[in-house]
């Protein structure tokens, strides 16, 4: 066991009040009771605040702090290329997406393609998303998390995500998107302020003491490499990230597909008060994701000089938790638990939303909206079971999870954004024209694989991506039906952002570029 007696006081005093807040939040009043819209998208009432915290609790998780300070570990600081192109990404979704998305009225992603498609295109994509989103992401969560808390505590993995499955269900299963999107703040205000001290304290200790910047000095002049933001060829992780890929190429698709397509994440901005309102809470998460790489990947990279014989990289980061004092091990840890839990939920949640909303009532229409929401929670419940029996044999054997995660997901991401931005901004685009694109995106990156596995991933899925553009414009044009008949239109559409958000944009642009600048 290696936590005190406090630090687990201090993890079971968050835990029971991040369950009593949530149940706290989730109230309703006297004699109502929750439909669909509340459960699903919390009564489409939540604030900037809400919705710029929410999106970062769901995204840094087990697989971004311990897969990525992994990946620091192992890769360095170019592995911050996610992060912070996707603050630059977290600004066009603002801008172009949300608004149509806003205006569709959506509950999920599959009924926005319904609307501009046909029927067969949302069932085909809400049964793949139900299989990534269980097999995938939830597995992926699960086992980075339990993995943190076997090294950190010695619990046995099995039990870890027992209680990490038990925990989210305990908080989020009665109050929906609500319960977690309200209490998200407090556990990204837990996280930012852990993962901060625990970068301090790595590069205290790198100091001898001598504080931060003596440690940061210390490690840019010992691990000289692990600064490059742009890989050379030589550079044993280039397949990893090739080079200037990662600024032209297929990073741009992966982000656009994760930050603008994913459920998970973009259900929280449907469930805003209003498109400006979201579009604040999307400035708010992308400043939060230019500080991330100072969380996640920085202690990675710390660890390599303090622990520098681990027999896995993702070891990294649960193994500097046991190096703090105690007191504020027991806070850093419960930051840990918070971005775990936190993402747990607003999968579950998601999934159930897309089950419920897209398979399940379409099958049984009619229902009243007290069922919808019981057959979401039980589906909550049988998606983190079966994500605990997977978990093992999907990801045991991986040192990287994060990027086995990310090579996986390359696979589709090229045809779901051929699908949504085609979909959403050429009016020839038809319903085979989609399909095509997000079938052939799965043939195409097999292919690829296969036959060129030298190939980088990431400038595999920039490759794909203009195959599978091409592909969809192809079959449309041989159709011949002209504009679709459910065509989005765009004069409809108020593209027009507040000058706040301008400048904001503006500033995070001159920010990454001096990151990129400074670190090239």
């Amino acid at each position: 066991m290696n936590i005190a007696t406090l630090d687990i006081a201090l993890f079971v005093l968050y835990v029971v009040a991040l369950i009593g807040i949530a149940w706290w939040v989730s109230r309703e009043e006297k004699g109502h009771e929750k439909d669909t819209n509340d459960y699903f998208l919390a009564g489409s009432s939540l604030p900037w605040w809400a919705i710029g915290a929410s999106l970062i609790a769901a995204n840094i998780s087990a697989e971004q702090i311990i897969g990525m300070s992994g990946s620091g570990y192992m890769v360095g600081l170019a592995i911050a290329s996610y992060e912070w192109m996707a603050a630059i990404t977290l600004i066009i979704v603002g801008k172009y997406f949300l608004p149509i998305f806003l205006k569709h009225k959506i509950y999920t992603m599959p009924q926005f393609l319904e609307q501009r498609y046909d029927h067969r295109v949302r069932m085909v994509m809400a049964v793949f998303w139900l299989g990534v989103y269980v097999f995938v992401n939830l597995t992926a969560v699960l086992w980075l998390g339990a993995l943190a808390i076997n090294t950190m505590a010695g619990v046995d993995l099995m039990y870890g995500m027992i209680f990490l499955g038990v925990f989210s269900l305990a908080y989020s299963l009665y109050g929906g998107l609500k319960a977690v999107a309200m209490t998200d703040i407090i556990q990204v205000v837990l996280l930012v302020a852990g993962g901060l001290f625990l970068s301090y304290t790595a590069l205290n200790l790198i100091g001898d003491g001598q504080g931060v910047l003596a440690g940061f000095a210390t490690v840019t002049e010992q691990l000289p490499g692990k600064f490059d933001m742009i890989l050379s060829e030589d550079n044993p992780h280039y397949m990893d990230l090739p080079g200037l890929s990662v600024l032209i190429g297929g990073l741009w698709i992966m982000n656009l597909s994760y930050w603008g397509f994913n459920q998970y994440i973009i259900q929280r901005t449907l469930a805003a008060k209003s498109v400006n309102e979201a579009q604040k809470g999307i400035v708010f998460a992308a400043f939060l994701k230019v500080l991330m790489p100072l969380i996640v990947v920085l202690p990675g990279i710390a660890a390599v000089l303090l622990v520098p014989d681990l027999e896995k990289a993702d070891q990294a980061y649960p193994s500097l938790m046991t190096l703090m004092p105690v007191g504020l091990k027991g806070i850093i840890f419960a930051a840990l638990v918070a971005a775990i839990v936190s993402s747990l939920a607003s999968m579950t949640n998601s999934v159930s939303t897309i089950f419920t909303m897209d398979i399940y009532k379409d099958r049984n229409p009619g229902k009243s909206q007290q069922h919808y929401v019981k057959v979401g929670r039980i589906v909550s419940l049988v998606a983190l079971l079966i994500a605990m029996v997977a978990a093992k044999p999907l990801l045991g054997q991986f040192d990287q999870a994060f990027q086995y995660i990310q090579e996986f997901t390359g696979f589709f991401t090229p045809g779901i954004v051929a699908l949504f931005a085609l979909g959403m901004f050429w009016k020839k685009t038809t319903a085979n024209g989609g399909l095509v694109a997000a079938i052939g995106s799965a043939v195409f990156s097999l292919s690829f694989k296969l036959l060129l596995p030298e190939l980088p991933f990431m400038d595999r899925v920039g490759i794909v991506f203009l195959l599978c553009v091409g592909l969809a414009v192809i079959v449309s044009l041989i159709e011949s039906k002209g504009d679709h008949a459910n065509a989005v239109e765009l004069n409809d559409i108020n593209f027009k952002t507040t000058s706040g958000f301008n400048l904001a944009s503006l500033a995070l642009t001159i920010v990454v570029a001096a990151f990129y600048i400074i670190w090239w």
